[in-house]
Protein backbone atom coordinates (compact mmCIF):
# COMPACT_ATOMS: atom_id res chain seq x y z
CA UNK A 1 0.00 0.00 0.00
CA UNK A 2 1.36 3.16 -0.41
CA UNK A 3 1.55 6.19 1.66
CA UNK A 4 -0.23 9.06 1.29
CA UNK A 5 1.29 12.68 1.02
CA UNK A 6 1.31 14.34 4.00
CA UNK A 7 -1.19 17.48 4.76
CA UNK A 8 0.76 20.47 5.04
CA UNK A 9 0.58 22.57 8.84
CA UNK A 10 -1.42 25.19 8.38
CA UNK A 11 1.03 27.29 10.07
CA UNK A 12 3.77 26.64 6.94
CA UNK A 13 1.69 27.10 4.40
CA UNK A 14 1.14 30.40 2.18
CA UNK A 15 -0.95 32.54 2.69
CA UNK A 16 -3.52 33.78 -0.35
CA UNK A 17 -3.24 37.83 -1.36
CA UNK A 18 -6.72 39.43 -1.97
CA UNK A 19 -6.70 37.96 -5.85
CA UNK A 20 -5.97 34.23 -4.89
CA UNK A 21 -2.25 34.48 -5.58
CA UNK A 22 0.87 33.85 -3.47
CA UNK A 23 3.15 36.70 -2.38
CA UNK A 24 6.51 36.15 -3.42
CA UNK A 25 9.18 34.26 -1.68
CA UNK A 26 6.51 31.93 -0.53
CA UNK A 27 6.14 28.31 -1.74
CA UNK A 28 3.05 26.41 -2.55
CA UNK A 29 1.83 23.19 -0.11
CA UNK A 30 4.11 19.89 -1.25
CA UNK A 31 1.21 17.64 -0.60
CA UNK A 32 -0.02 16.27 -3.99
CA UNK A 33 -3.49 17.54 -5.54
CA UNK A 34 -3.89 15.29 -8.04
CA UNK A 35 -4.08 11.28 -7.68
CA UNK A 36 -4.67 8.59 -10.34
CA UNK A 37 -5.38 4.57 -9.77
CA UNK A 38 -2.82 2.16 -10.42
CA UNK A 39 -4.96 0.12 -11.77
CA UNK A 40 -4.99 -1.16 -15.23
CA UNK A 41 -8.24 -0.04 -17.55
CA UNK A 42 -9.65 -3.37 -17.71
CA UNK A 43 -12.12 -2.24 -21.08
CA UNK A 44 -9.00 -1.10 -22.81
CA UNK A 45 -7.88 -2.54 -25.51
CA UNK A 46 -9.26 -5.43 -28.13
CA UNK A 47 -11.97 -6.90 -27.06
CA UNK A 48 -13.83 -9.32 -29.65
CA UNK A 49 -16.89 -10.73 -28.10
CA UNK A 50 -19.79 -12.29 -30.23
CA UNK A 51 -22.29 -9.22 -30.74
CA UNK A 52 -19.28 -7.59 -31.99
CA UNK A 53 -18.50 -10.04 -34.56
CA UNK A 54 -22.00 -10.44 -35.65
CA UNK A 55 -21.96 -6.86 -36.19
CA UNK A 56 -19.23 -6.63 -38.35
CA UNK A 57 -20.02 -9.62 -40.52
CA UNK A 58 -23.73 -7.82 -40.78
CA UNK A 59 -22.15 -4.70 -41.98
CA UNK A 60 -19.85 -7.00 -44.53
CA UNK A 61 -22.76 -8.24 -45.52
CA UNK A 62 -24.71 -5.01 -46.09
CA UNK A 63 -21.97 -3.55 -47.97
CA UNK A 64 -21.59 -7.16 -50.13
CA UNK A 65 -25.26 -6.70 -51.08
CA UNK A 66 -25.37 -2.75 -51.85
CA UNK A 67 -22.13 -3.06 -53.98
CA UNK A 68 -24.02 -5.98 -56.05
CA UNK A 69 -27.08 -4.33 -56.83
CA UNK A 70 -25.08 -1.20 -57.37
CA UNK A 71 -23.38 -3.29 -60.17
CA UNK A 72 -26.27 -4.72 -61.24
CA UNK A 73 -27.97 -1.13 -61.59
CA UNK A 74 -25.00 0.40 -63.10
CA UNK A 75 -24.75 -2.85 -66.28
CA UNK A 76 -28.57 -2.65 -66.70
CA UNK A 77 -27.94 1.16 -67.08
CA UNK A 78 -25.48 0.33 -70.19
CA UNK A 79 -28.32 -1.74 -71.35
CA UNK A 80 -26.67 -5.25 -71.61
CA UNK A 81 -29.68 -7.07 -70.03
CA UNK A 82 -32.26 -5.95 -72.38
Amino acid sequence: MTALPPDPDPMDTPSEERAGGVPPGEISPQSAQTSASKNADLTAGRNLNPRTAVGVVAVVLFVAIFAAVAVVLVIQLWGAFS
